[in-house]
Parts: C-alpha cells; sequence; structure tokens
C-alpha cells in the first residue's frame, strides 16, 4: 500500500503532483497531511521522519520498504506498476516526459513570483520579463501537446503525468488572473473542473493552517482582491 506525505493543500503545488494523479488513475493510498511549520525550512525537522530529503511530497511503498520523495521520481515509480501514468503512444510519452521535466527544472519567475495559494484572488501590480517569457513558454508549449496529439489533456485523451506536472500552473494562473492565450485558458478551465482537482481545491479552501510565509510571498507584487478559504 502506499502512503503519500504533502503539505498544506493551499500551499504545496509540489505535492499536488503525485496526489492528484494518484487521484484521476484510481491510484490507492493513504493520505498524510503534514502542514508547514513556519516556513519550509522550520518543518525540515519534522518531514525527515518520513521524508529523506526533509521535504513533500513523499511517497511510501510499505511493501516494498521504499520511500520516493521526489515528485518526478514519483511519477516514474508509480509507472512501473500503473502504465497509464505516461501516454501510451510512444511520441507522446517522450513528449510528456520532457515537457514534465522542463516544469520540475524551469519556470522560476513563475514559481517565485506567483507560489501556489489556491484560496484567494490578488491582482498583480506588474508583469516582469522573467514571467512573462514563462508565461510565452506555457503558452507554446501547451498549445503544442493539445495540437499534436489531439487533446483535450496535454498529451492526448487521458490525464496523464504531464498534466499532474502542470495542474499547480492551472491554480497560480487562477489565483494571479495570468494572461494566457485563449487555447491555454480553456486548458487551465479542463484542468480545474477535473474531479480531483476539485476535490483538492475544497480541501484547501477548508484547511485552518495560515503559513506567514506564503501569506507574504503571495502579496509581495500584488494585490489582495479576494479570500475564498472558509476558515
Amino acid at each position: 500500500m502506499f502512503d503519500l506525505y504533502i503539505a498544506n493543500k493551499n500551499y504545496s503545488s509540489w505535492s499536488l503532483r503525485p496526489w492528484v494523479l494518484m487521484k484521476a488513475l484510481n491510484i490507492p493510498f493513504n493520505e498524510h497531511v503534514m502542514p508547514f511549520e513556519g516556513g519550509i525550512g522550520e518543518s525540515h525537522a519534522t518531514f525527515t521522519r518520513f521524508s529523506p530529503s526533509g521535504l513533500v511530497p513523499c511517497l511510501v511503498d510499505s511493501d516494498a520498504e521504499v520511500a520516493i520523495w521526489d515528485s518526478l521520481a514519483i511519477v516514474e515509480y508509480l509507472a512501473e506498476t500503473y502504465p497509464s501514468v505516461w501516454p501510451e503512444d510512444k511520441a507522446a510519452r517522450a513528449w510528456a516526459r520532457c515537457a514534465s521535466a522542463e516544469m520540475h527544472s524551469g519556470f522560476g519567475a513563475l514559481r517565485a513570483e506567483c507560489p501556489m495559494n489556491c484560496g484567494v484572488r490578488v491582482g498583480l501590480k506588474e508583469l516582469s520579463a522573467g514571467l512573462s517569457n514563462n508565461l510565452e513558454r506555457l503558452d507554446t508549449l501547451w498549445q503544442e501537446g493539445l495540437e499534436r496529439f489531439g487533446g483535450p489533456f496535454l498529451a492526448g485523451e487521458q490525464l496523464s503525468a504531464v498534466d499532474a506536472f502542470y495542474a499547480p500552473v492551472a491554480f497560480r494562473v487562477q489565483t494571479f488572473n495570468l494572461p494566457l492565450s485563449e487555447a491555454s485558458q480553456a486548458y487551465i478551465q479542463r484542468l480545474l473542473a477535473h474531479p480531483a482537482m476539485e476535490e483538492w481545491y475544497q480541501a484547501a479552501l477548508a484547511e485552518i493552517w495560515r503559513e506567514p510565509m506564503h501569506e507574504q510571498d503571495t502579496i509581495k507584487n500584488a494585490t489582495l482582491l479576494n479570500d475564498y478559504r472558509t476558515v
């Protein structure tokens, strides 16, 4: 049985990736939510109890006595047992792996300037050159996948790991009202409407935790417009 350790659903973009993939593909797991304790650094000591890196997400396969502590590694580990994690078509699978790896290591301006904070809506004060470049690349990449493999998801008919890797971007676009093409906005709406994404979102809204560092980062270059969290 799998045990998936994640942090706050409102903030933890890395945790969202394997969680939404496993939910969408009906891969059974036990969920363990471990809230951030005053910031990522202060959580390290607690997180090392289950994660060798002291970071989340971390997937523990109790049957094999294995811990996998990186989101991309988790996806590949799951794919060994569940082939539907990646597209069946070889070309689509190669593209999906490249696009996932690009998200895993890139888009630094998007991460830094638009942290995931599902429950709020903010207005950016300015769109930096770096963020503009990231959004332009997203448009190009997403439209390539949608057009080449026929949609409605990035690598074909079924939601796969590549969509899970870009799921946090959908929440970021919603929170910061980021400008993207009509085709990209339509894809984002499909992601947000997926039952697994909706389940995550509703749980995020109901969380009682507020982590000051994440809250401050959200509005460092933006104005708070609405807070939809229920607690």
